[in-house]
Protein backbone atom coordinates (compact mmCIF):
# COMPACT_ATOMS: atom_id res chain seq x y z
CA UNK A 1 0.00 0.00 0.00
CA UNK A 2 1.56 3.47 -0.92
CA UNK A 3 1.83 5.93 1.85
CA UNK A 4 -0.70 8.19 0.15
CA UNK A 5 -3.74 5.53 0.39
CA UNK A 6 -2.33 4.50 3.51
CA UNK A 7 -2.60 8.48 5.00
CA UNK A 8 -6.21 8.82 3.10
CA UNK A 9 -7.32 5.29 5.03
CA UNK A 10 -6.15 7.18 8.46
CA UNK A 11 -8.18 9.98 7.48
CA UNK A 12 -11.21 7.78 6.19
CA UNK A 13 -11.19 5.69 9.48
CA UNK A 14 -10.81 8.74 11.85
CA UNK A 15 -13.81 10.09 10.54
CA UNK A 16 -15.78 6.62 10.24
CA UNK A 17 -15.06 6.54 14.02
CA UNK A 18 -16.68 10.00 14.40
CA UNK A 19 -19.58 8.57 12.52
CA UNK A 20 -19.42 11.41 9.72
CA UNK A 21 -18.26 10.90 6.49
CA UNK A 22 -14.46 11.43 5.76
CA UNK A 23 -15.12 14.31 2.87
CA UNK A 24 -12.13 12.86 0.86
CA UNK A 25 -11.88 12.59 -2.65
CA UNK A 26 -12.03 8.89 -4.08
CA UNK A 27 -8.60 7.78 -4.42
CA UNK A 28 -7.62 6.89 -8.29
CA UNK A 29 -4.62 4.49 -9.16
CA UNK A 30 -6.36 1.25 -8.22
CA UNK A 31 -8.19 0.02 -4.52
CA UNK A 32 -6.54 1.61 -1.48
CA UNK A 33 -7.90 -2.21 0.59
CA UNK A 34 -9.65 -5.19 -0.95
CA UNK A 35 -12.36 -6.23 1.97
CA UNK A 36 -14.51 -9.36 1.40
CA UNK A 37 -18.35 -9.81 3.01
CA UNK A 38 -19.65 -13.01 3.75
CA UNK A 39 -23.45 -12.50 3.77
CA UNK A 40 -25.72 -10.25 3.06
CA UNK A 41 -28.16 -10.06 6.44
CA UNK A 42 -28.47 -7.01 8.57
CA UNK A 43 -24.64 -6.93 9.41
CA UNK A 44 -22.96 -8.09 6.22
CA UNK A 45 -25.26 -5.67 3.56
CA UNK A 46 -24.39 -2.52 6.35
CA UNK A 47 -20.88 -3.41 6.96
CA UNK A 48 -20.33 -3.51 2.75
CA UNK A 49 -22.16 -0.01 2.27
CA UNK A 50 -20.60 1.46 5.21
CA UNK A 51 -17.13 0.53 3.59
CA UNK A 52 -17.59 2.06 0.54
CA UNK A 53 -19.07 5.17 1.75
CA UNK A 54 -17.08 6.44 4.44
CA UNK A 55 -13.77 4.93 2.34
CA UNK A 56 -15.43 6.90 -0.34
CA UNK A 57 -15.04 4.49 -2.85
CA UNK A 58 -11.30 4.09 -2.04
CA UNK A 59 -11.52 0.61 -0.65
CA UNK A 60 -12.56 -2.42 -2.79
CA UNK A 61 -15.65 -4.09 -1.32
CA UNK A 62 -17.58 -7.76 -2.58
CA UNK A 63 -20.44 -9.24 -0.87
CA UNK A 64 -21.04 -12.88 -1.45
CA UNK A 65 -24.27 -13.79 -1.16
CA UNK A 66 -26.52 -16.39 -2.67
CA UNK A 67 -30.10 -14.62 -2.33
CA UNK A 68 -31.22 -12.43 -4.93
CA UNK A 69 -32.70 -10.46 -2.97
CA UNK A 70 -32.53 -9.35 1.53
CA UNK A 71 -35.62 -10.96 2.95
CA UNK A 72 -36.24 -9.34 6.85
CA UNK A 73 -36.42 -11.45 9.55
CA UNK A 74 -37.90 -8.70 11.25
CA UNK A 75 -41.70 -7.97 10.44
CA UNK A 76 -42.02 -11.23 8.97
CA UNK A 77 -43.84 -12.55 11.62
CA UNK A 78 -46.69 -10.05 10.27
CA UNK A 79 -46.42 -11.98 7.14
CA UNK A 80 -47.48 -15.38 9.09
CA UNK A 81 -50.32 -13.31 10.33
CA UNK A 82 -51.54 -12.11 7.21
CA UNK A 83 -51.66 -8.06 7.40
CA UNK A 84 -48.36 -8.07 5.31
CA UNK A 85 -47.00 -10.14 2.14
CA UNK A 86 -43.54 -10.95 1.81
CA UNK A 87 -42.73 -8.65 -0.84
CA UNK A 88 -43.36 -5.87 2.15
CA UNK A 89 -40.15 -7.17 3.41
CA UNK A 90 -38.09 -8.37 0.38
CA UNK A 91 -34.99 -5.68 -0.37
CA UNK A 92 -33.02 -5.70 -3.71
CA UNK A 93 -29.57 -5.54 -3.28
CA UNK A 94 -29.47 -3.08 -6.52
CA UNK A 95 -28.77 0.00 -4.88
CA UNK A 96 -25.28 -1.64 -2.94
CA UNK A 97 -23.92 -2.29 -6.46
CA UNK A 98 -25.55 1.06 -8.27
CA UNK A 99 -25.06 3.31 -5.61
CA UNK A 100 -22.06 2.48 -3.32
CA UNK A 101 -19.99 0.25 -5.94
CA UNK A 102 -20.37 -2.92 -3.61
CA UNK A 103 -19.71 -5.97 -5.96
CA UNK A 104 -22.54 -8.17 -5.12
CA UNK A 105 -21.58 -11.73 -6.55
CA UNK A 106 -24.32 -13.78 -6.38
CA UNK A 107 -22.61 -17.40 -4.76
CA UNK A 108 -21.85 -19.20 -2.02
CA UNK A 109 -18.67 -19.09 -0.15
CA UNK A 110 -17.38 -22.18 0.71
CA UNK A 111 -13.18 -22.21 1.62
CA UNK A 112 -11.28 -19.99 3.19
CA UNK A 113 -7.50 -19.54 3.31
CA UNK A 114 -6.95 -17.26 6.28
CA UNK A 115 -2.98 -17.30 5.74
CA UNK A 116 -2.97 -16.82 1.84
CA UNK A 117 -6.65 -14.33 2.50
CA UNK A 118 -8.55 -16.00 0.03
CA UNK A 119 -12.37 -16.65 -0.08
CA UNK A 120 -13.45 -19.30 -2.24
CA UNK A 121 -16.89 -19.93 -3.59
CA UNK A 122 -19.32 -22.65 -4.35
CA UNK A 123 -19.15 -21.20 -8.32
CA UNK A 124 -15.25 -21.84 -9.01
CA UNK A 125 -14.10 -18.14 -7.35
CA UNK A 126 -10.93 -17.07 -5.90
CA UNK A 127 -11.34 -14.18 -4.24
CA UNK A 128 -8.46 -12.05 -2.11
CA UNK A 129 -8.74 -9.54 0.50
CA UNK A 130 -7.14 -7.92 2.91
CA UNK A 131 -9.96 -8.04 5.34
CA UNK A 132 -12.48 -10.36 6.16
CA UNK A 133 -15.97 -10.01 7.01
CA UNK A 134 -17.93 -13.04 8.10
CA UNK A 135 -21.95 -12.26 8.62
CA UNK A 136 -23.32 -15.96 8.26
CA UNK A 137 -26.18 -15.34 10.46
CA UNK A 138 -27.23 -19.20 11.92
CA UNK A 139 -27.78 -22.33 11.00
CA UNK A 140 -29.27 -24.99 12.19
CA UNK A 141 -28.21 -28.17 14.69
CA UNK A 142 -30.20 -30.72 12.75
CA UNK A 143 -28.33 -33.41 15.21
CA UNK A 144 -30.27 -32.14 18.30
CA UNK A 145 -33.68 -33.58 16.47
CA UNK A 146 -33.43 -37.37 15.32
CA UNK A 147 -35.91 -37.31 12.81
CA UNK A 148 -34.57 -34.06 10.85
CA UNK A 149 -31.06 -34.98 11.17
CA UNK A 150 -31.13 -37.63 7.33
CA UNK A 151 -32.76 -35.00 5.35
CA UNK A 152 -34.02 -31.60 6.97
CA UNK A 153 -34.96 -30.15 3.40
CA UNK A 154 -37.74 -33.08 3.30
CA UNK A 155 -38.44 -32.56 7.34
CA UNK A 156 -38.70 -28.30 7.23
CA UNK A 157 -41.42 -29.06 4.34
CA UNK A 158 -43.68 -30.97 6.41
CA UNK A 159 -42.73 -29.05 9.77
CA UNK A 160 -41.32 -25.12 8.86
CA UNK A 161 -39.31 -23.17 11.21
CA UNK A 162 -39.65 -20.21 9.43
CA UNK A 163 -36.64 -18.38 11.52
CA UNK A 164 -34.82 -17.78 8.02
CA UNK A 165 -37.35 -15.31 6.03
CA UNK A 166 -38.25 -16.48 2.77
CA UNK A 167 -40.18 -19.66 1.23
CA UNK A 168 -40.08 -20.53 5.04
CA UNK A 169 -41.95 -17.97 6.06
CA UNK A 170 -45.32 -18.46 3.04
CA UNK A 171 -44.83 -21.79 3.96
CA UNK A 172 -46.09 -21.60 7.24
CA UNK A 173 -48.66 -19.22 6.11
CA UNK A 174 -49.36 -21.48 4.08
CA UNK A 175 -50.27 -23.74 6.60
CA UNK A 176 -52.56 -21.74 8.56
CA UNK A 177 -54.51 -20.93 5.92
CA UNK A 178 -55.42 -24.22 5.15
CA UNK A 179 -55.34 -25.35 8.58
CA UNK A 180 -59.27 -26.02 9.74
CA UNK A 181 -61.02 -24.36 12.22
CA UNK A 182 -60.87 -25.99 15.88
CA UNK A 183 -57.02 -26.28 14.76
CA UNK A 184 -54.09 -26.54 16.88
CA UNK A 185 -50.92 -24.51 15.81
CA UNK A 186 -48.34 -25.34 18.03
CA UNK A 187 -44.88 -23.30 18.34
CA UNK A 188 -41.76 -24.73 19.88
CA UNK A 189 -39.02 -22.88 20.59
CA UNK A 190 -35.08 -23.58 21.75
CA UNK A 191 -33.09 -22.66 24.55
CA UNK A 192 -31.49 -18.99 24.42
CA UNK A 193 -29.19 -17.86 23.26
CA UNK A 194 -31.38 -17.99 19.98
CA UNK A 195 -31.52 -15.19 16.76
CA UNK A 196 -33.91 -12.39 18.09
CA UNK A 197 -35.59 -13.09 21.43
CA UNK A 198 -38.63 -11.36 21.11
CA UNK A 199 -39.27 -13.38 18.13
CA UNK A 200 -41.62 -16.53 18.69
CA UNK A 201 -43.90 -14.49 21.63
CA UNK A 202 -44.44 -11.99 18.96
CA UNK A 203 -45.48 -14.86 16.13
CA UNK A 204 -47.44 -16.77 19.00
CA UNK A 205 -49.46 -13.12 18.82
CA UNK A 206 -49.49 -12.72 14.85
CA UNK A 207 -51.22 -16.50 14.74
CA UNK A 208 -53.41 -15.68 17.59
CA UNK A 209 -54.56 -12.53 16.02
CA UNK A 210 -55.04 -14.37 12.91
CA UNK A 211 -57.07 -16.68 14.73
CA UNK A 212 -59.36 -14.75 16.48
CA UNK A 213 -60.30 -12.80 13.05
CA UNK A 214 -60.32 -16.02 10.84
CA UNK A 215 -60.71 -19.31 12.87
CA UNK A 216 -62.24 -18.52 16.20
CA UNK A 217 -62.52 -22.02 17.29
CA UNK A 218 -58.55 -22.49 17.10
CA UNK A 219 -55.89 -22.49 19.62
CA UNK A 220 -51.99 -21.61 19.93
CA UNK A 221 -49.58 -23.57 21.92
CA UNK A 222 -46.27 -22.04 22.43
CA UNK A 223 -43.97 -24.56 23.87
CA UNK A 224 -40.81 -23.01 25.11
CA UNK A 225 -37.46 -24.68 25.80
CA UNK A 226 -37.55 -21.86 28.06
CA UNK A 227 -38.44 -21.94 31.87
CA UNK A 228 -40.25 -18.29 31.53
CA UNK A 229 -40.53 -15.89 28.42
CA UNK A 230 -36.93 -14.52 27.26
CA UNK A 231 -38.26 -10.71 26.34
CA UNK A 232 -40.71 -8.40 27.58
CA UNK A 233 -42.38 -11.54 29.23
CA UNK A 234 -45.08 -9.06 31.34
CA UNK A 235 -46.27 -8.12 28.23
CA UNK A 236 -46.89 -11.02 26.05
CA UNK A 237 -48.39 -12.52 29.24
CA UNK A 238 -50.85 -9.68 29.57
CA UNK A 239 -51.94 -9.91 25.77
CA UNK A 240 -51.99 -13.93 26.12
CA UNK A 241 -54.75 -13.02 29.23
CA UNK A 242 -56.35 -9.89 28.14
CA UNK A 243 -56.52 -10.12 23.92
CA UNK A 244 -55.82 -13.05 23.27
CA UNK A 245 -57.77 -15.34 26.16
CA UNK A 246 -58.56 -18.63 25.62
CA UNK A 247 -56.79 -18.65 22.22
CA UNK A 248 -53.32 -18.51 23.60
CA UNK A 249 -51.67 -21.33 25.88
CA UNK A 250 -47.87 -20.87 27.28
CA UNK A 251 -46.13 -24.32 28.70
CA UNK A 252 -42.64 -23.17 29.81
CA UNK A 253 -39.60 -26.36 30.38
CA UNK A 254 -40.73 -27.81 26.79
CA UNK A 255 -37.55 -28.65 25.65
CA UNK A 256 -37.90 -30.23 21.92
CA UNK A 257 -35.82 -33.86 21.34
CA UNK A 258 -37.65 -34.92 17.99
CA UNK A 259 -40.84 -34.81 15.71
CA UNK A 260 -42.63 -37.46 14.76
CA UNK A 261 -43.26 -35.67 11.10
CA UNK A 262 -45.96 -38.43 9.73
CA UNK A 263 -47.93 -37.37 12.62
CA UNK A 264 -47.01 -33.88 13.47
CA UNK A 265 -46.25 -34.58 16.88
CA UNK A 266 -43.73 -32.95 19.19
CA UNK A 267 -41.61 -34.74 21.50
CA UNK A 268 -39.87 -33.58 24.59
CA UNK A 269 -37.50 -34.09 27.70
CA UNK A 270 -39.51 -34.29 30.30
CA UNK A 271 -42.85 -33.13 29.11
CA UNK A 272 -45.60 -34.68 27.25
CA UNK A 273 -45.66 -35.41 23.73
CA UNK A 274 -47.77 -32.94 22.02
CA UNK A 275 -49.70 -33.26 18.31
CA UNK A 276 -50.91 -30.80 16.33
CA UNK A 277 -52.58 -29.19 13.34
CA UNK A 278 -49.51 -27.22 12.16
CA UNK A 279 -46.34 -27.96 13.72
CA UNK A 280 -43.73 -24.97 13.95
CA UNK A 281 -40.52 -25.66 15.01
CA UNK A 282 -37.32 -23.21 15.55
CA UNK A 283 -34.34 -25.87 16.41
CA UNK A 284 -31.84 -24.74 17.97
CA UNK A 285 -28.95 -23.01 16.14
CA UNK A 286 -25.33 -21.71 15.87
CA UNK A 287 -23.14 -19.25 13.86
CA UNK A 288 -23.28 -20.01 10.23
CA UNK A 289 -21.31 -22.67 8.73
CA UNK A 290 -18.59 -20.62 6.92
CA UNK A 291 -17.49 -19.68 10.65
CA UNK A 292 -16.63 -23.21 11.35
CA UNK A 293 -14.73 -23.30 7.64
CA UNK A 294 -12.71 -20.16 8.76
CA UNK A 295 -11.86 -22.09 11.95
CA UNK A 296 -13.26 -19.03 14.03
CA UNK A 297 -15.97 -20.72 16.39
CA UNK A 298 -15.00 -21.34 19.61
CA UNK A 299 -17.56 -20.39 22.15
CA UNK A 300 -19.46 -24.19 23.23
CA UNK A 301 -18.43 -25.48 19.35
CA UNK A 302 -21.57 -22.48 18.71
CA UNK A 303 -20.29 -18.90 17.98
CA UNK A 304 -17.71 -16.86 17.37
CA UNK A 305 -15.77 -14.90 20.06
CA UNK A 306 -14.50 -11.41 19.01
CA UNK A 307 -12.80 -8.30 20.46
CA UNK A 308 -15.66 -5.67 20.34
CA UNK A 309 -13.42 -2.45 19.34
CA UNK A 310 -13.29 -4.15 15.92
CA UNK A 311 -15.39 -7.50 16.04
CA UNK A 312 -12.18 -9.17 14.44
CA UNK A 313 -12.28 -13.14 15.79
CA UNK A 314 -10.34 -14.16 18.63
CA UNK A 315 -8.83 -17.07 16.93
CA UNK A 316 -8.36 -15.40 12.90
CA UNK A 317 -6.48 -12.57 12.43
CA UNK A 318 -8.35 -10.16 9.91
CA UNK A 319 -11.22 -11.68 10.34
CA UNK A 320 -14.20 -10.08 11.57
CA UNK A 321 -17.53 -11.52 12.75
CA UNK A 322 -20.49 -9.44 12.89
CA UNK A 323 -24.49 -10.39 13.77
CA UNK A 324 -26.36 -13.55 14.86
CA UNK A 325 -22.57 -16.07 14.54
CA UNK A 326 -20.83 -14.30 17.20
CA UNK A 327 -21.02 -14.93 21.62
CA UNK A 328 -22.58 -12.12 22.47
CA UNK A 329 -21.79 -10.12 25.26
CA UNK A 330 -24.07 -9.63 28.98
CA UNK A 331 -27.76 -8.26 27.51
CA UNK A 332 -27.09 -8.12 23.93
CA UNK A 333 -29.37 -9.53 22.32
CA UNK A 334 -28.73 -11.33 18.54
CA UNK A 335 -31.10 -8.64 16.83
CA UNK A 336 -31.40 -7.01 13.06
CA UNK A 337 -30.73 -3.52 14.73
CA UNK A 338 -27.76 -4.90 17.13
CA UNK A 339 -26.43 -6.36 13.87
CA UNK A 340 -26.63 -2.92 11.54
CA UNK A 341 -24.70 -1.22 14.81
CA UNK A 342 -21.86 -4.00 14.80
CA UNK A 343 -22.06 -3.80 11.33
CA UNK A 344 -20.86 0.50 11.61
CA UNK A 345 -18.71 -0.21 14.56
CA UNK A 346 -16.21 -3.12 12.07
CA UNK A 347 -16.36 -0.93 9.23
CA UNK A 348 -15.63 2.25 11.24
CA UNK A 349 -12.54 -0.09 12.75
CA UNK A 350 -11.45 -2.01 9.47
CA UNK A 351 -10.65 1.85 7.81
CA UNK A 352 -8.73 2.19 10.59
CA UNK A 353 -6.79 -0.90 10.31
CA UNK A 354 -6.61 -0.59 6.61
CA UNK A 355 -4.70 2.79 7.14
CA UNK A 356 -2.20 1.61 10.20
CA UNK A 357 -4.03 3.00 13.49
CA UNK A 358 -6.15 0.79 16.18
CA UNK A 359 -10.17 0.68 16.30
CA UNK A 360 -11.61 3.38 18.71
CA UNK A 361 -11.57 2.70 22.02
CA UNK A 362 -15.08 3.72 23.13
CA UNK A 363 -17.62 2.11 20.61
CA UNK A 364 -21.33 2.47 21.68
CA UNK A 365 -24.51 0.50 20.48
CA UNK A 366 -27.73 0.76 20.48
CA UNK A 367 -30.85 -1.32 19.82
CA UNK A 368 -34.63 -1.82 19.77
CA UNK A 369 -36.95 -4.56 18.89
CA UNK A 370 -40.43 -4.11 18.27
CA UNK A 371 -42.88 -6.50 18.77
CA UNK A 372 -46.83 -6.54 16.84
CA UNK A 373 -48.85 -7.87 19.20
CA UNK A 374 -51.83 -7.34 16.98
CA UNK A 375 -51.65 -5.88 13.25
CA UNK A 376 -51.28 -2.38 14.42
CA UNK A 377 -50.54 -2.35 18.36
CA UNK A 378 -46.69 -2.95 18.93
CA UNK A 379 -44.77 -3.25 22.27
CA UNK A 380 -40.54 -2.32 22.28
CA UNK A 381 -37.53 -2.86 24.15
CA UNK A 382 -34.19 -0.42 23.86
CA UNK A 383 -30.90 -0.45 24.92
CA UNK A 384 -27.14 1.19 24.91
CA UNK A 385 -24.71 -0.71 25.40
CA UNK A 386 -20.71 0.98 25.89
CA UNK A 387 -17.37 -0.66 25.61
CA UNK A 388 -15.72 -1.50 28.88
CA UNK A 389 -11.94 -1.21 29.02
CA UNK A 390 -11.25 -3.32 32.17
CA UNK A 391 -13.97 -6.41 31.05
CA UNK A 392 -13.09 -5.95 27.15
CA UNK A 393 -16.82 -6.44 26.71
CA UNK A 394 -19.84 -4.24 25.94
CA UNK A 395 -21.83 -3.21 28.92
CA UNK A 396 -25.57 -1.87 28.77
CA UNK A 397 -25.73 1.38 30.30
CA UNK A 398 -27.26 1.66 33.30
CA UNK A 399 -30.40 2.90 33.09
CA UNK A 400 -30.23 3.79 29.33
CA UNK A 401 -32.99 1.27 28.70
CA UNK A 402 -36.55 1.66 27.87
CA UNK A 403 -39.60 -0.71 28.18
CA UNK A 404 -43.31 0.06 26.88
CA UNK A 405 -45.74 0.43 29.69
CA UNK A 406 -48.53 -1.59 27.16
CA UNK A 407 -49.46 -1.91 23.62
CA UNK A 408 -50.37 0.89 21.40
CA UNK A 409 -51.09 1.56 17.83
CA UNK A 410 -48.09 4.75 18.19
CA UNK A 411 -45.15 1.85 18.73
CA UNK A 412 -47.25 0.17 15.58
CA UNK A 413 -46.69 3.44 13.34
CA UNK A 414 -42.89 3.65 14.93
CA UNK A 415 -42.30 0.22 14.16
CA UNK A 416 -42.67 0.32 10.50
CA UNK A 417 -41.09 3.44 10.20
CA UNK A 418 -38.11 1.79 11.75
CA UNK A 419 -38.46 -0.93 9.14
CA UNK A 420 -38.62 1.65 6.24
CA UNK A 421 -35.55 3.22 8.18
CA UNK A 422 -33.12 0.52 8.34
CA UNK A 423 -33.89 -1.30 5.17
CA UNK A 424 -32.77 2.01 3.41
CA UNK A 425 -29.61 2.45 6.05
CA UNK A 426 -28.31 -1.43 5.14
CA UNK A 427 -29.79 -1.79 1.49
CA UNK A 428 -30.35 2.17 0.19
Amino acid sequence: MTMQRRDFLRAAGAAAGAAVLPGCATMGGGSAGKVVVVGGGYAGATCAKYLRMWSNGAVDVTLIEPREAFVSCPISNLVIGGSKTIDYVTVPYDNLSRRWGVNVVRDTATGIDVDKRVVTTAGGRNLPYDRLVLAPGIEFMWDAIASYKADPVRATGIVPHAWQAGEQTVLLRRQLESMPDGGVYALSIPVAPYRCPPGPYERACQVAWYFKRAKPKSKVLVLDGNPDVTSKAGLFKKAWNDLYKGIVEYRPNHVLTDVDLATKTAKFETADDVRASVLNVIPPHRAGGIARTAGVITANNRWCEVDFLSYESIRGKGVHVLGDSIQIAPGMPKSGHMANNQAKVAAAAILRQLGGQPPIATPMLTNTCYSFITDKDVVHVASVHQYDAEKKTMLAVPGSGGLSPAMNELEGRFALSWAQNIWADTLG
